[in-house]
């Protein structure tokens, strides 16, 4: 009864949340006293219908404070844009909620709700030359959202508006009238960021908008960006799969992997305290600038089969110091052990050309926790194809072998012996089974 009351709240508030037609003036606040303006409360995205369907995104769930920068980063196909643009309603949620400013904005909304959703949170695309109509002009396409929100009163102050906005982003009045394909990479860029910013959103997904422009460029674009924060507190969802770039400019970073969140932290602790194998490994591959030492560099590599979730579900958990990891109870509890010893991980090595090759293999060695199965996996565990087959032929010794293995934490081993030996079991069931068909019809 309790539980049937419990739903029928839920139901309730849902509906209530369905009803709002306009955005209150501001989000909720948390426990630590910060305006909570976006939230992904459980959210699944899914591709397809039946056997074909893909789950791009995984039970995420993470918020965004106002006025802050918070990254997205992971490799890419994780999921960073189809979470980008589930928040602007390009992409459905199959579960789960988002919610802005505490009011639902996913599945169906009010007409005027709709309206001031799109008003106030804006996209900066990652192709400049894709996102733009080539067929108009600068002036139109950054007017485009003013002519369909009626933002200006009257012709005079829609051009002061639009000439204001060029002029901020380094561009000329005279530009107005030429055509997209007559700019450079990083000028259309400029164009995109000015037509999201004339609507003075307060909530800005920028999707990999550097990867696109040279190395010269990017850093005028981040300039730009973090010029319209302090000027108009304007709040970022920065996706991006590059650490080195989110970490000068992001207050918290959020690594999501094959559609989960695996860890979400502050910059600088994220940086230091990178716990989550995944974010190990994205962090050992960000380029260092000099050739010797890169050459000389031994990069950390994430492998997803040490994890065994069979029994042991994972979910993001806090460990403290506002860090979240994604990890099982054992996992989790390492992770604690790591953290609260206080000493920065390190996730890159670099080896000493004219040393010992044993003092080499030591300072790798020593970049990887010991003792933590989850950063290091043993050297033989490498589910060799042999061991399904043998395991196939004789099922029995088969899963005593996985048994073994999966004491010792070979879990390649294990999962390939357990594999073949299910596989064994039920090839010889079947296989007495129609000899016993075939001898009772023979008797008959």
């Amino acid at each position: 009864m309790h539980s049937i009351f419990e739903e029928d709240t839920v139901v309730t508030k849902a509906k209530e949340s369905a009803k709002v037609s306009h955005l209150p003036e501001h989000g909720p606040i948390d426990e630590n006293g910060r305006e909570v303006l976006l939230s992904l409360k459980n959210v699944d995205i899914t591709f397809g219908k039946g056997d074909s369907a893909v789950r791009a995104v995984k039970n995420a769930s993470f918020d965004i404070y106002k006025g802050e920068t918070f990254s997205l980063v992971g490799e890419s196909g994780s999921g960073k844009t189809t979470i980008g643009r589930a928040v602007i309603r390009v992409n459905p949620c199959a579960a789960g909620e988002i919610q802005y400013k505490g009011v639902r904005i996913s599945g169906k909304t009010t007409r005027s709700l709709d309206r001031e959703v799109i008003r106030n949170i804006q996209m900066v695309f990652q192709d400049p030359a894709a996102s733009l109509n080539e067929r108009a002009t600068v002036d139109y396409i950054i007017s485009e959202g003013l002519y369909n929100f009626h933002l200006f009163k009257s012709e005079k102050e829609r051009v002061v508006k639009v000439e204001k906005i060029i002029e901020e982003v380094g561009l000329l009045p005279e530009h107005l009238t030429r055509y997209p394909h007559e700019f450079s990479g990083g000028q259309r860029q400029r164009i995109g960021l000015a037509r999201a910013m004339v609507m003075e959103p307060e909530l800005v997904i920028a999707d990999e908008p550097i990867s696109a422009l040279d190395v010269s460029i990017r850093a005028q674009v981040l300039n730009l960006l973090k010029k319209f924060q302090q000027e108009r507190d304007v709040t970022y969802l920065f996706i991006a799969h590059d650490l080195s770039i989110v970490r000068f400019i992001s207050d918290r970073i959020g690594v999501i992997y094959k559609g989960d969140i695996v860890e979400i932290a502050d910059a600088e602790e994220l940086f230091n305290f990178p716990l989550h194998p995944y974010t190990r490994s994205l962090i050992s591959a960000i380029p260092i600038p000099d050739p010797k030492l890169e050459k000389n560099k031994v990069l950390f590599t994430y492998d997803p089969s040490v994890h065994d979730y069979s029994e042991d579900k994972p979910s993001l958990t806090c460990i403290g110091h506002n860090h979240y990891v994604y990890g099982n109870a054992k996992e989790i509890e390492e992770y604690k052990a790591i953290r609260e010893k206080g000493v920065k991980l390190k996730s890159v090595t670099i080896l000493d050309p004219d040393a010992p090759a044993e003092e080499n293999r030591a300072a790798v060695e020593e970049s990887i926790p010991s003792g933590d199965y989850i950063l290091d996996h043993p050297i033989h565990d490498t589910g060799n194809k042999w061991l399904g087959i043998l395991s196939f032929f004789l099922p029995i010794p088969g899963f005593i072998a996985a048994l073994i293995f999966r004491k010792c934490n070979y879990i390649r081993n294990f999962k390939m012996c357990r594999k073949g030996a299910l596989a064994g079991i039920i090839t010889f069931g079947v296989l007495v089974l129609l000899f016993l068909l075939l001898l009772l019809s023979a008797t008959l």
